[in-house]
């Protein structure tokens, strides 16, 4: 599906398809098994949930993505950005955070084993230090 650059979407915008955007979109854009393509009109405003985020246009508003992010030559993005795989090409602009280390909508941080306490109870008795 597209969205031409004369159309202009303020609110919350989800489907189960690919979305090409060429207008504009303010507020929240959810596409959780799909690919969102911010085209080189493209302008948005919004928090991004989708599959895989291509961003070729204008973009204020953190995304997340289960698969990746990439921001072109002519993209412009500014916010955060978490996902597994983030590709910047060479001369996009970026303004933000990138979080590539754990998998989107993973709250929790793997947990560690408890470390060992090191001297505990002192030397082993019968000795001098």
């Amino acid at each position: 599906m597209n969205i031409g650059k004369s159309v202009i979407i303020k609110g919350e915008l989800s489907g189960s398809e690919d979305l090409a955007i060429e207008g504009q979109v303010e507020g929240k854009i959810e596409l959780q098994q799909n690919v969102l393509t911010i085209g080189a009109n493209g302008k948005i405003t919004a928090e991004i949930q989708a599959k895989t985020v291509m961003v070729l246009g204008e973009v204020s508003g953190n995304i997340t993505a289960d698969d990746k992010v990439e921001v072109a030559t002519s993209g412009s993005m500014r916010g955060d950005i978490l996902a597994p795989r983030v590709v910047l090409a060479d001369g996009a602009k970026f303004k933000g955070a990138i979080d590539m280390d754990r998998k989107p909508g993973s709250a929790s941080v793997p947990a560690r084993p408890p470390l060992e306490p090191v001297g505990a109870g002192g030397p082993p008795k019968g000795t001098s230090l």
